[in-house]
């Protein structure tokens, strides 16, 4: 086995505190009793309690949350379905457009999404707000779930579907019983990328948002302007928890369901 050199090590902690310092710093400083973020007063918590009363900030972090799950829920759908046509329809006409468009979000820059979506609601004389929010937010990250998707559904071994329709299982109750359960942790994966993307979004969101509809992004960035207020730390490390657990439910959920699927493998086996 090859050691670890101290160079290797050095490089590894460097590597770690450049990306996770910055949020551990804003993790320890959510709990600092003074007001002026930049000077240590000691520890507290009256910020969060001070969150409670923020009225603007809660409403803020409530339509951010149900738009991630709308958006996220509704790109899943949509992102699963993309996946199974360019994985199971094979060569059909007009596959290269249809690619092409799907994944066109992940090289766009999110200013030109942003303003063509815009344009679009403009053009179509739809009042922006919560729903025009939630739309461009599904057409940005669906494809993030149709890669997720289609990358477990090229390992999938179709064996599996052919056995259960030659003992008559219809296609429909095939997919529902024997392909949804096998691509599960793919798609609690895709769906929780595409939701922690929809928090983390303020481009697009600023483009298409309206009257009544601020998104908790939208609101620090606006506050951030005039100062950092220390109820801002507070509510990006309740953000950074609730991303946390997450990601790590989904991590013991795939866990889970291949501890499962091994089981029932070891017993078929016998």
């Amino acid at each position: 086995m090859r050691r670890a050199s101290w160079f290797n090590i050095g490089s590894l902690a460097l590597g770690l505190a450049f990306l996770y310092l910055p949020i551990v710093i804003l993790v320890i400083y959510s709990f600092n009793a003074s007001r002026l973020v930049t000077v240590w007063g000691g520890w507290s918590i009256r910020w969060y309690a001070e969150l409670i009363d923020d009225r603007a900030m809660l409403e803020s972090a409530w339509v951010t949350l149900r738009i991630a799950f709308l958006s996220a829920s509704a790109a899943t759908v949509l992102g699963t379905l993309a996946a199974l046509a360019l994985v199971r329809f094979g060569r059909f006409r007009g596959r290269v457009l249809f690619s092409g468009m799907i994944y066109a979000p992940l090289v766009m820059p999110e200013v030109i999404t942003g303003l063509a979506l815009l344009l679009l609601f403009v053009a179509i004389d739809i009042d922006r707000g919560f729903w025009t929010i939630a739309i461009a937010h599904t057409t940005l990250i669906t494809c993030f779930v149709t890669v997720v998707v289609q990358s477990r559904l090229l390992t999938f071994d179709t064996t599996l579907e052919e056995a259960a329709m030659n003992l008559g299982c219809p296609p429909v109750k095939t997919f529902l019983t024997v392909t949804l359960p096998l691509i599960a942790p793919a798609l609690v994966s895709g769906w929780m990328l595409a939701f922690t993307l929809s928090l983390d979004d303020l481009v697009v969101a600023s483009f298409t948002t309206g009257p009544g509809a601020t998104t908790l992004p939208i609101r620090i960035y606006s506050e951030v302007r005039l100062g950092v207020k220390p109820e801002i730390n507070a509510v990006c490390t309740i953000l950074i928890a609730l991303v946390a657990i997450g990601i790590a439910s989904a991590s013991l959920l795939a866990k889970f369901h291949h501890g499962g699927r091994g089981a029932m493998a070891g017993l078929a086996g016998r």
